[in-house]
């Protein structure tokens, strides 16, 4: 008798503790697909990445052309003319180097302008996620986009048209 109340309260405890934790998906591609803000700020992503690589790229090509004028007189240059041409190609390839740098290098306009525009849109979705999951008890709610690990998820448990509702976009 003693040992089948202890493994009925043993019982309890495992299914107790099993409900306790309690999973939700999101789809962050969808969600943000969904929310016109996110595509106006990638059109603005892309339209200045498209002025700063043509930017680059005319530096870049006044570089190559300085280079290729170089090879065609260097028989008719003096030494100090080739040195004094060799310096302005270095220091030509040296400001595209740096100007890249400057648009699309780790710390770049690129990456200042992605945050300013995305943060705010991401911290908003955060909010809400936070929302729900602390008004239905959720423990974890993992992103379906970037969790590669996921083979299978129940579509009950997709809580991203909630996010998009709760945003104020209707799915």
């Amino acid at each position: 008798m003693r040992k089948s109340v202890l493994f009925i309260i043993l019982l309890f405890a495992v299914s107790m503790a099993a409900n306790a934790q309690k999973f939700a998906l999101i789809d962050m591609e969808y969600i943000l697909k969904n929310i016109p803000a996110y595509e106006r700020a990638t059109e603005q992503l892309n339209q200045a990445s498209k002025k700063w690589q043509g930017e680059v790229e005319t530096l870049g090509k006044e570089a190559q052309d300085l280079y290729k004028k170089y090879q065609s007189e260097t028989a008719t240059l003096s030494e100090a003319q080739k040195t004094k041409r060799e310096e302005e190609i270095v220091a030509k390839e040296k400001a595209t180097a740096e100007l890249k740098r400057l648009y699309f290098g780790p710390e770049g306009e690129l990456v200042k302008k992605r945050e300013g525009l995305m943060k705010p849109i991401q911290d908003q979705i955060y909010n809400v996620v936070k929302e729900i999951a602390e008004a239905k008890g959720y423990a974890v709610v993992v992103d379906r986009a970037s969790a590669t690990s996921i083979i299978f998820a129940s579509p009950r448990i997709d809580i991203s048209n909630e996010v998009l509702a709760n945003l104020g976009y209707s799915n």
